[in-house]
């Protein structure tokens, strides 16, 4: 097996285990990735599946959305995370550049 072959065996891991995030902390949880800009990192966006499809399977619900990389989503416990192409913050990020 691949290095490649793994990398996507995670991202698929990942994506599973968000469908049953209830929580920003959840997410954040599933998607650690040390180093990274924001809160989490979500390093498979070339793929199939897609974090929006996982956490809309949750019962996560759009606030907004700007593009398919660039949205928030508000998770059933009322807290939220913004996705900017892979990086994810906790809140709502849009609402916080006033």
């Amino acid at each position: 097996m691949s290095i490649l072959d793994k990398f996507w065996e995670y991202v698929e891991a990942q994506l599973e285990e968000l469908k049953s995030a209830k929580t920003a902390d959840d997410v954040i949880r599933i998607l650690a990735s040390p180093g990274c800009t924001g809160d989490a990192f979500f390093g498979g966006g070339g793929g199939d599946e897609t974090v929006w499809d996982s956490l809309y399977e949750a019962g996560w619900k759009r606030v907004w959305a700007e593009a398919d990389y660039y949205w928030c989503f508000e998770a059933p416990d009322g807290s939220m995370i913004t996705y900017v192409e892979g990086d994810v913050y906790r809140g709502n990020s849009r609402a916080e550049q006033g």
